[in-house]
């Protein structure tokens, strides 16, 4: 397996590569928890909504399938808080 190649699997079962996919909105601060996330844009046109379960050490560790119009307008619900 090539490991600089980043594919993943959707919620749906299917599996996507990334590596080649745009970030159109995304939020990577860390430490990592619910507020991250990132929206792909793939160069095959499909549109990936990557999230945070609440896991501390993963940055991504949900994938779903979206439409376009999904995509380009999504507002994450979440927010980084500083205790």
């Amino acid at each position: 397996m090539d490991k600089s190649r980043y594919i993943v699997t959707t919620t749906d079962g299917q599996q996507v590569e990334l590596t080649q996919a745009v970030i159109l909105k995304s939020n990577n601060l860390y430490p990592f928890g619910q507020h991250n996330y990132a929206i792909y844009e793939t160069p095959e046109g499909k549109f990936i909504k990557a999230m945070n379960s609440g896991e501390r050490e993963i940055m991504l560790t949900q994938y779903e399938m979206i439409d376009e119009t999904s995509a380009r307008s999504y507002n994450h619900p979440y927010f980084r808080t500083d205790d």
